[in-house]
């Protein structure tokens, strides 16, 4: 028999907020960790569905929200792991546990004596004395069981329980696949001189990665997440430039070990055959039903609003970026692959603003400590500790303990920066451990970025893209950070897709707040602050590149809708020609403003969360839009604004109604026109 002493994940952690060992924890201690898991989950859950006694909030909700803990804690830690410092061994691991992990909740969500438990409470909820965040999870558990097909006739229930564990299989495969293949398509380059444009620290970087790779004296250039690469904007050599945008648009779409077109195709047609099953004409109807929008109209009524106009804005930029090509001597058309590039020459003219001349004032310890940590101290009271004696599941990943403002403990923050072959692209926030009063627990909570790492003692340079991005993924973590709820299933961002970017976006405004901005943007060498025409420049520049920011993301935002808008009677042969004629439909098909993502590396929408969600960035960023300009009218970086935002927002997580609690924090219902100003898009 395998015992805590053996595998550390069977016994909860002595660690200070239960940070899991992770000096202790091996590739080989997950997969029996989650068997004893499931084992034990599904016996309590048993239990509860089978008490002879009546059913009451406390014998049946309470006691399934109490329920589940050992695999909880597994599944945080490995799922954590599995996007952030995966191997062979974990993928391994998670093809194998993923479909099981499918099966186990099915056989919670379809149980019949459970469900009946739960509709009897529901149906005398009224008559139960319950307070308001009670009577709410009792909504919630009821409507998770409904929606998870417990009404459904046993026939039905059978073909669900495939569906989900094929799917689960068919996302895990898309996420290998893609890294994989972004790993593989990372381009070598053999000299220095092909380099010229990127910055001195940039070339560093790329060189060490080579090395890493077995590439010594050559430069590798690794690929983010999104279509477009941030060295595209600096690359003098336009033949590297094309050759790294298609190695980018190529990804999970090759013919080879790592093609995601079929994966997909397969995923979307799943998930239609399921959204009928549960009584839905497509995926999108299931999924948005139970977000703030509600229905698939109106997201699409948001998206195809400010499609014409940003589609328009891009068209009048690419012939701007035409004429520059044309100034600068050189006779060819614009290409996806020039755009960056001569944006950012027409920038730096128009505004008199260059990235290699900001990056040396955002250096990454700085805007940390002084930017995105002194920001949440000035608002909430917060205190940033760094803990170097806790266990960290890679030598890169840092530790805080954060303190409240009256000196209580409140939790830990880990942030991991940098990238490596081993992590996921993109940035996101994810927790080890939620807050919940109920099971006393405090959070723990990850953010994840991916940025280059320098050589050793060398700083860290960013770009102003990469500050923003770190001001976003902490308005994350502050959402489970200062969670205060009782039940586990309300803790931090279990909120609706729609509405669980909006804090992270409302965090991006400091950034850019004069008091925060002059407090960590200073020269890494000298100490001297950013200088204040940089300050202006960037101000003005803010809205410059709208116009393909925007249709970007549209474009990619309407391609996720078309994929699960389709029918369970859909066959999709041609991923590529589903995507075009999608784009084209939408009127987004843009030649040289392609989608942020195309499907075959579209990770938000086949291996996360995001899937008929991805419109929620813009819908909730309406709700950010018209958030900042309540700070702004009533004082901007003041500790009264922080905690009203914390008591009647970020407190809350999912316990109240998403948008009540907005209209709490702002006083009425969001209004648009701030972010169609923000956006440039005021004709729309």
């Amino acid at each position: 028999m395998v015992t805590s002493h053996d595998n550390p994940l069977l016994a909860p952690s002595e660690l200070p907020y239960g940070l899991p060992p992770f000096d202790r924890i091996a590739d080989e201690h997950y997969l029996p960790a989650f068997e004893a898991g499931i084992a034990e989950h599904a016996r309590e859950v048993r239990a509860i569905a089978t008490n002879a006694e009546p059913p009451t909030f406390e014998n049946t909700i309470m006691a399934l929200e109490r329920a589940g803990r050992l695999l909880g804690r597994v599944s945080s830690v490995f799922f954590n792991l599995a996007g952030s410092n995966t191997n062979e061994t974990l993928q391994a691991v998670q093809a194998e546990i993923a479909p099981k992990l499918a099966a186990h909740s099915d056989a919670i969500h379809l149980d019949p004596e459970l469900f009946a438990r739960i509709e009897e409470l529901y149906e005398r909820r009224d008559s139960l004395g319950l307070d308001a965040e009670q009577a709410w999870l009792l909504r919630r558990y009821h409507l998770d069981f409904q929606r998870a097909g417990a009404g459904l006739p046993e026939e039905s229930q059978t073909r669900l329980r495939a569906l989900n564990e094929a799917l689960s299989t068919l996302s895990t495969r898309f996420q290998d696949n893609l890294l994989g293949d972004t790993n593989d398509l990372a381009v070598v380059v053999s000299t220095r001189d092909e380099l010229a444009g990127l910055s001195d620290d940039a070339i560093a970087a790329a060189a060490e990665a080579a090395t890493a790779r077995g590439e010594d004296g050559k430069y590798l250039i690794k690929l983010g997440l999104p279509t477009a690469q941030p060295a595209l904007a600096s690359l003098h050599d336009r033949g590297l430039r094309e050759r790294v945008f298609r190695a980018s648009t190529s990804r999970g779409n090759r013919g080879n070990e790592y093609d995601n077109a079929g994966v997909l195709a397969r995923i979307a047609t799943l998930r239609a055959e399921r959204a009928a099953l549960l009584g839905h004409p497509h995926h999108a109807a299931y999924v948005i039903e139970d977000q703030t929008a509600k229905t698939p109209d109106a997201a699409l009524s948001l998206l195809q609003r400010l499609a014409p106009v940003a589609v328009a804005n891009a068209q009048a930029d690419a012939a701007e970026l035409q004429e520059e090509i044309r100034a600068s001597g050189e006779d060819f058309t614009l290409q996806p692959w020039d755009w960056a590039y001569y944006a950012e020459r027409v920038r730096r003219r128009r505004y008199d603003l260059d990235d290699a001349e900001l990056r040396p004032y955002f250096e990454l310890e700085r805007v940390l400590v002084d930017g995105v940590f002194y920001a949440a101290s000035r608002l909430y009271g917060l205190t940033f500790t760094e803990r170097h004696d806790l266990p960290k599941y890679h030598p890169d990943v840092r530790v805080f303990e954060v303190t409240d403002a009256d000196g209580s403990p409140l939790g830990l923050f880990l942030g991991d920066y940098y990238t490596r072959d081993s992590k996921r692209g993109g940035a996101w926030m994810n927790t080890f451990v939620d807050q919940s009063r109920l099971l006393g627990e405090r959070p723990v909570v990850v953010n994840n970025l991916n940025i280059a790492k320098p050589p050793a003692g060398e700083p860290t340079l960013l770009t102003y893209d990469e500050v923003t991005t770190a001001f976003h993924e902490f308005g994350h973590a502050l959402h489970g950070l200062l969670s205060d709820v009782e039940y586990p299933t309300f803790s931090g961002t279990s909120v609706p897709r729609d509405f669980v970017e909006f804090p992270s976006q409302v965090n991006e405004m400091w950034a850019l707040w004069p008091e925060v901005l002059t407090n960590y943007a200073r020269h890494h060498r000298t100490g001297e602050p950013l200088p204040a025409r940089l300050v202006e420049r960037l101000e003005e520049s803010r809205q410059y590149g709208e116009g393909f920011a925007t249709t970007e993301y549209l474009a990619a935002a309407l391609l996720d809708l078309s994929w699960h808008l389709i029918g369970a009677d859909s066959a999709i042969g041609d991923v590529q020609r589903f995507e075009a004629d999608a784009l084209e439909k939408a009127g987004v098909a843009v030649e040289t403003v392609p989608p942020r993502y195309r499907s075959t590396y579209f990770a938000h929408i086949f291996s996360t969360g995001y899937a008929a969600g991805y419109y929620s960035y813009i819908w909730s960023e309406v709700l950010d839009a018209d958030s900042v300009e309540w700070f702004r009218e009533n004082g901007g970086l003041r500790r009264e604004n922080g905690d009203h935002y914390r008591r009647e927002l970020l407190a809350r997580g999912g316990s109240v109604d998403a948008m009540e609690a907005f209209r709490a924090f702002r006083g009425r219902d969001p209004e648009i026109e701030p972010l169609l100003k923000r956006r440039g898009l005021t004709g729309a």
